[in-house]
């Protein structure tokens, strides 16, 4: 999915590999409950790493992250989305993003396009991403920030589980928005 003629780095992004700093860094979902309202939950342990090419189409992205670190602000329903249920943590430890292109470089925003494997399942997904730009921390690290979202259709991954409502309607969205914040850190 790369375009034939080179595209420059975003701004000031120098080429080279960034790892994520997990700790200034959070990928995150959004999905329906009940029809009428938002659940939002995290997974607080991930890694990954973008490696920016001097043609800024053939930089790549990796990201890990562990399904048990879900956090949904319920230990109750974050017991729910470890099990069979859903995520099946104990068969499916990890969550994986590989890009596998970029397209639609405009100023700042892109499409980041790329196979997202849950519970086994792999599929492609485009996040529409943008660079947030780049300083040097008080520790002298080169840091870039990045943000992405996309919507995914969570029974395409095997999450089917759910429950009818008697006003009409089910319990849980089939649609879930990902959102990533992310900064990363420049190797030497």
């Amino acid at each position: 999915m790369t375009e034939s003629t080179a595209i420059t780095p975003l701004a000031d992004l120098a080429a080279g590999t960034y790892v994520l700093d997990a700790s200034h860094s959070e990928v995150g979902f959004v999905a329906r409950h009940a029809m009428v309202t938002k659940v939002r939950g995290y997974f607080r342990e991930l890694e990954g790493t973008v490696t920016v090419a001097e043609d800024f189409a053939a930089s790549t992205a990796t990201a890990t992250m562990q399904v048990a670190s879900i956090d949904s602000g319920s230990a109750d329903r974050d017991g729910h989305l470890k099990s069979a249920d859903f995520f099946d943590v104990d068969n499916n430890p990890v969550i994986t993003f590989a890009s596998t292109g970029i397209k639609d470089v405009k100023g700042e925003e892109f499409t980041l396009v790329g196979d997202l494997t849950i519970k086994g399942v792999t599929r492609q997904v485009e996040l529409a991403a943008e660079y947030e730009g780049t300083a040097q921390d008080p520790f002298g690290n080169i840091r870039a920030g990045f943000t992405a979202r996309t919507d995914v259709d969570r029974e395409d991954f095997g999450l089917t589980w759910n429950a009818a409502l008697e006003t009409g309607g089910v319990l849980v969205s089939k649609k879930v928005t990902l959102t990533l914040d992310l900064s990363a850190i420049k190797q030497a």
